[in-house]
């Protein structure tokens, strides 16, 4: 089989790159001011250069205001008994070395992580002595295997069954109140004689009535709602990291 010769300096095709052009072609400095990038002493091209001064001000886009509005619309002239009764029952769980233990789901598992860290070490940083708290979302083998062996709708409740004792508390985070398993973390708290708390949005749907203490915003907003959640969370870590340990 004869095979085609190579290809020559005579025969190549018009768009072939010649290996001494790219040796001669330009690199560093040169290649950059070529490129009419900037380019800087190690030859690797430079950023633009920083604006001078402030960027000009602009009006308030529509979305910041609406956005703050939804929650002043929740926010302003709200009593704020419930929160103040769930800064008291965090209060004496850490004082009674109780557990806490926080649920939600998408972004509300998300603040629960968060929250439990504020709860865990945020309330007492210098000694290191902080609440006894449990985020039932975040371990991800515990929640794959209780809803493929048991169901979805289970993947807290069996936490609790597991490691809760009666006194200990629950903090459930819901936009809506009707996630089965959110639902079902609830009635688990009242077989184990928990105290629970709900923060819940929209209509606050069974967990509402299903709460020992709900603490109700009437928001249609998934995001300012889950908003809500951090901002009530905060304030009671910020509560009892003034107050410390009693």
């Amino acid at each position: 089989m004869a095979f085609p010769a190579p290809p020559t300096a005579a025969n190549l095709p018009a768009t072939a790159v010649d290996a001494n052009d790219l040796l001669r072609a330009p690199t560093g400095k040169a290649a950059s001011e070529a490129s009419g990038l900037g380019s800087s002493d190690n030859g690797v091209a430079a950023p633009a250069p920083r604006r001078e001064g402030p960027l000009p001000r602009l009006p308030t886009p529509d979305f910041v205001t609406n956005y703050s509005r939804a929650l002043d619309a929740v926010w302003t002239g709200r009593d704020w008994s419930d929160v103040v009764l769930l800064v008291d029952t965090l209060r004496r769980c850490w004082s009674e070395n109780r557990q806490v233990f926080l649920c939600g789901n998408g972004g509300s598992a998300a603040n629960a992580i968060h929250l439990a860290n504020d709860l865990l070490y945020g309330v007492n940083p210098s000694s290191g002595r902080g609440m006894r708290v449990i985020a039932l979302p975040a371990n991800p083998a515990v929640i794959t295997c209780l809803a493929n062996d048991l169901a979805y709708e289970e993947i807290f409740a069996q936490q609790l069954s597991v490691l809760a004792s009666p006194g200990d508390l629950l903090l459930v985070l819901s936009g809506s109140g009707n996630s089965p398993n959110i639902v079902r973390a609830l009635l688990r708290a009242r077989e184990l004689r928990l105290t629970s708390f709900a923060i819940l949005g929209f209509t606050g749907g069974r967990a509402l009535e299903l709460a020992d203490h709900p603490i109700y915003f009437p928001v249609h907003d998934m995001q300012v709602a889950e908003d809500l959640q951090m901002m009530v969370g905060h304030m009671a870590m910020q509560a009892l990291a003034r107050s410390g340990r009693q």
